[in-house]
């Protein structure tokens, strides 16, 4: 068997924000300068509407979710067992990391 590198594994800091989209979730804005690393990867990992599925790390919990396409950009959900988890709120910064794999 033959294991695939991944598309993308990329990190950053953010300020954890919160959107009136889909609850029960806080999100990390990627940098705009990823954005664009991002939409190619996605064109292999996406499964539609641009949404992109992704393994994720913040404050040391590894978490599986999906990037929500939003004015451009992308948004990670930072899922409420993580909230729990580390204690995370609106407005703490966080390093998160990325690994975005071929579908």
């Amino acid at each position: 068997m033959t294991i695939e590198p991944p598309l993308l594994d990329i990190a950053f800091e953010a300020e954890i924000i919160e959107w009136r989209g889909p609850a029960p979730y806080l999100f990390a804005p990627v940098p705009e300068e990823l954005t664009g690393e991002i939409r190619f990867a996605a064109s292999v990992a996406s499964y539609g509407w641009g949404v992109v599925p992704v393994r994720a790390r913040a404050s040391g919990i590894i978490f599986q979710t999906s990037l929500f396409p939003r004015d451009g950009g992308y948004l990670v959900p930072i899922k409420r067992a993580v909230q729990n988890a580390t204690g995370l709120a609106i407005g703490d910064r966080i390093r998160v990391e990325l690994l975005i794999a071929a579908r």
